[in-house]
């Protein structure tokens, strides 16, 4: 007997932000498999029977290794169970969403994704920015600030993520960014780019910081929230630029 996996994005925070199909996916689960930030009032959606299973990988934290999640998920589902993988703001970005849909496709199992807000789009909603701009911000970047190690990633575009005319976002770097910042410069990043540094977003933890990219490494050191923290960087980080076209 096998069961189902709906990979369910739960988005940033807010509860309010989840889709109405997350809600129903919810409702209707046997287990739900969550992350740390997918939590607390989401949870409510759940069925009071519902096998819930914390799963969340939290930075310098000890978190169950990737095999046991999925294995995890496969054995839900072999059971014949419908499972919500929850996870927090878009499943597909910088989620581990793969490796878990190769864990399932190799059991035979069936499984649907459910996208949700990213934290990126709800960093600008909450700064009240978009995230492109038809002459100067073109183009949308996001990258993710360390590797499977911790550490930055090797082999960056590094001509791509110093573009001046290029919203770049970064998951994931709070640790890194200082090494990062390097880098930028010598590309050719202005010191002077906007950025926004974006805590808790659409949380009541939310802290939002406007900067310049140079004084982000002092900005970052000060901050011992335990909230996720994402960086901004480029023409639409400060609202300077948001002038009628």
């Amino acid at each position: 007997m096998s069961g189902f996996v709906s990979f369910v994005s739960s988005g940033p925070g807010d509860p309010e932000l989840l889709t109405l199909k997350a809600v129903k996916r919810l409702e209707a689960a046997d287990a739900v498999l969550f992350d740390d930030l997918s939590s607390g009032p989401i949870l409510t959606h759940a069925r009071a029977d519902a096998d819930m299973v914390g799963v969340g990988k939290r930075a310098g934290r000890p978190s169950p290794k990737q095999d046991h999640v999925s294995q995890l998920l496969v054995e839900y589902a072999q059971s014949g169970a419908h499972v919500v993988r929850l996870k927090s703001g878009d499943s597909g970005v910088f989620g581990r969403l793969e490796e878990e849909m190769v864990a399932l496709r190799a059991a035979g199992i069936k499984y649907e994704i459910i996208p949700g807000v990213t934290a990126a789009s709800a960093a600008a909603a909450a700064a009240g920015i978009p995230l492109t701009r038809r002459l100067t911000a073109r183009r949308l970047q996001f990258i993710t600030g360390h590797d499977v190690t911790g550490g930055l990633p090797e082999h960056m575009n590094l001509t791509a993520l110093a573009d001046p005319e290029a919203t770049t976002v970064v998951y994931m770097g709070k640790r890194t960014f200082a090494t990062l910042l390097e880098l930028l410069l010598e590309a050719g990043l202005p010191e002077t780019t906007p950025a926004l540094v974006a805590l808790g977003v659409s949380t009541p933890a939310q802290e939002l910081h406007r900067v310049t990219v140079a004084a982000l490494p002092d900005l970052l050191e000060t901050i011992t929230s335990p909230a996720p923290v994402l960086i901004l960087y480029g023409p639409l980080a400060d609202d300077d630029a948001l002038v009628s076209q």
